[in-house]
Formats: structure tokens, sequence, C-alpha cells
């Protein structure tokens, strides 16, 4: 991998973002090619990962060493509405980056999602427990999970859950206005895992990739940050941090019915990347209080 470049998609999105923040910090090699779906932004490639033969010239012609694929179609809801539009991104543009990396030699490095399994445990998930989706994102991330296996190429694969950051939309930013608007709200408590900082998720992939010997590191590896709590105590934690005086209470999640059924239980066991990559995780309460200073300093 000496001497050759990384690929970032979905730069414009919150892990990516936070990549393209990062990326001077860990030293190395090689230059970083950050891509979505359009340009939109300085310093920003368009690549359009469904057009395989675009995605095999990036990979090629860019001298790419290394694929880091943020893009993810994310809307867990509107996914039960297309879930073709969802498999589009989620799986078959995954796989085409795949492709790409078996041809080329590259190695990727994937992101997926806790809602590969349904949520019906009771102690974290082990990277090796069985997949079973419960709504269409999660299949069609599922499906992205095994056209990276099938394709063979050289592959890390990084489930994750509950990713927020101070750009986008995501619960913390949302909670943060709600609070900060009304005098009491409601949030589910009986869905329960771990918030994880788009910036310690970053980090994570850049200490991967700074480790030197990821290619022989290959696999499935759960990442969040420290600790457990439910949707409730995160909206609790927000309110509190923030300074805010509205009354957050609890409810059960058929008080908010939803087109998709998420997880009741879906915390991660991160002992096997902890392990192999030698990384110190934060506590979710310390990322999160970062965060809220971060848009508390920039009146985001």
């Amino acid at each position: 991998m000496q001497n050759r470049n990384i690929l970032v998609t979905g730069a414009c999105g919150q892990l990516g973002r936070e990549l393209r923040r990062l990326a001077d910090v860990y030293g190395i090699s090689g230059r970083f090619v950050f891509t979505d779906i359009v340009q939109g932004e300085d310093g920003i490639f368009e690549l359009d990962m469904t057009d395989k033969e675009a995605v095999l010239a990036a990979v090629k012609d860019g001298n790419i060493g290394i694929v880091v694929n943020c893009a993810a179609y994310t809307n867990v809801d509107k996914a039960e509405e297309d879930e073709t539009a969802a498999a589009s991104v989620n799986c078959d543009a995954v796989r085409n980056l795949a492709e790409a990396c078996r041809e080329n030699s590259s190695l990727l490095i994937h992101v997926s999602t806790d809602y590969v399994f349904d949520g019906n445990a009771c102690v974290p998930y082990t990277e090796d427990a069985e997949t079973a989706p419960a709504n269409a994102y999660g299949r069609t991330k599922l499906a992205g999970e095994k056209a990276v296996e099938e394709s063979g190429c050289k592959a890390i694969i990084i489930r994750t859950a509950w990713l927020y950051s101070p750009c986008g939309k995501n619960f913390v930013k949302t909670m943060l206005k709600l609070t900060g608007e009304r005098d009491s709200l409601k949030v589910v408590y009986d869905q329960v895992g771990t918030p994880t900082c788009a910036a310690d998720l970053a980090s994570a992939i850049l200490a991967i990739i700074a480790d030197g010997n990821a290619e022989n590191k290959t696999g499935i590896y759960h990442y969040t940050d420290e600790g457990v709590c439910s949707w409730y105590d995160f909206a609790v934690a927000v309110n509190e941090l923030a300074g805010h005086d509205c009354a957050v209470g609890p409810c059960r999640s058929e008080e908010y019915p939803s087109k998709a059924l998420r997880p009741h239980y879906s915390v991660l066991d991160k002992r096997k990347i902890k392990s192999a990559f030698g990384l110190s995780i934060p506590h979710w309460r310390e990322s999160l209080k970062n965060c809220i200073g971060i848009l508390s300093d920039n009146n985001i």
C-alpha cells in the first residue's frame, strides 16, 4: 500500500466530513481523494458509485490503495417505501467498489450498521452473531456486506450505530432544537444502543489505515463509542449538557409508530477491533459533550 492513495466516498456526509477534517492528523502516506455523488464543495470530486466503469476508472487511474466507503442510503423509513433505491446505494454500488478493489489489489474499508441484527439480543452482538435484519435498510446493508465478501477483495467491514456529528441531520441536533424550543418532550426508552460520534469513528478508521498492516487484518469488526443507553437517556444527556430546561420523559416505541421496525437492542461488542488495532475508545457521554461544545461555539 506504500505510496498509493486513499479514496473516500460519501465525503459530504457526517463520517466523510470528519475524515476530511482529520485526514492530516495521522501522517498517512498517500494522497486522500474525497468523492461524493455530486461535487458540491471545494476539494470534492464527483463519483457516481452506481456507475461501474466510473468506479473502476477512479480506483485504477487514481492509483488507489485503500477505498473507504462512507456513502450509504440511510433514510430508514423511506427505504421501506423504496427498497430498490436503498439497495442501489447500499448493495449495488458497494459491489462496484468491491470489484474495483479486487481488480486493483486495493483494500476496501466499508462502513455497515447494527441494523443487520434483529435487536432481540440481551448481550452485546459479536461479529459472528447471526444476522436477521428487521427492515429494508438493514436488509440492503447486509446485502452490501455479502457483496463485499463475495467479491473476493481484501476488505474490512466496520459495523457502527447511532452516528451523530455537528454536521447534517442527526438525533443530537434534533434534540438540541426540540429541547431548546419545547417545555416537554417524550423519547422512546425501549430501544437501547450506543451513540457514536462520527469524529471517533473517523479517528478509528484513520488509525486502521495508519496501522500499516490492515490488509492482513481483514474481516468484520464492530465500532461504537463506549457505554450503553436508550434514546431517552441520550436525549436527557443532550438536554442537560446543552443547559436546556425541557422536561424529557420516557415513552414506549408503540407510542410513536414508524414505517420501519427499529431494533430494541443494538449494543455491539468491540473487543475484536480494540485488540486488533490497539484502539482506545471514548465514552459516548464525553464525546457528546465535545460535540455540543462545538455546536455551541459555532452557533449551529
